[in-house]
């Protein structure tokens, strides 16, 4: 290099340059061991069915166990019902006495001109359960059935004619 080069700008920015930029590379590089902290893991808790059951699963189920041969209907027209028959029967039922306004019939129709109405009366609470008394009526062949009680319904959700009572 010449005299008249080295005195050039540029040189002198390279000759500066160059050490610094060495340095900065040089500590990069590592010789010792690398420590990384480690967080501890906490586990996520497994998100289970509720123990106890919502209302809505607890009427699905009260409605599946609500049956029309524990003694809802007319055992003579029982025998004659198809199974069309009492599902309809069993549902309208159930909607009666859960949900049924006094007074105002529930209707269903079955298979070959079965049909049936179920009404309730007004709500009682006897010894801390909520009771009704019903009427349900079944036609089947041209004759009405009729079959009136009073039921209640149990913790578990479920209805059930009290023996007795009408």
């Amino acid at each position: 290099m010449t005299a008249p080069e080295a005195n050039h700008p540029m040189n002198r920015i390279s000759f500066i340059a160059l050490p610094i930029l060495a340095l900065a590379l040089a500590a990069c590089s590592s010789t010792g061991t690398t420590r990384i902290a480690q967080v501890p893991v906490t586990p996520q808790p497994v998100t289970t069915q509720p123990l106890v059951p919502t209302s809505a699963q607890t009427v699905q189920t009260a409605k599946l166990t609500t049956s029309i041969a524990n003694g809802f209907v007319d055992p003579a027209a029982l025998a004659l019902m198809t199974a069309k028959d009492s599902n309809e029967a069993n549902s309208a039922q159930f909607y009666a006495l859960q949900f049924g306004r006094p007074g105002a019939p529930r209707q269903w129709a079955g298979d070959q001109g079965t049909t049936g109405s179920v009404a309730v009366g007004p709500y009682v609470r006897v010894n801390n359960l909520d009771c009704r008394d019903f009427t349900h009526t079944v036609k089947v062949g041209g004759t009405d059935y009729v079959k009136k009680g009073t039921a209640c319904r149990e913790q578990n959700g479920n209805w059930n004619v009290v023996q007795g009572a009408a």
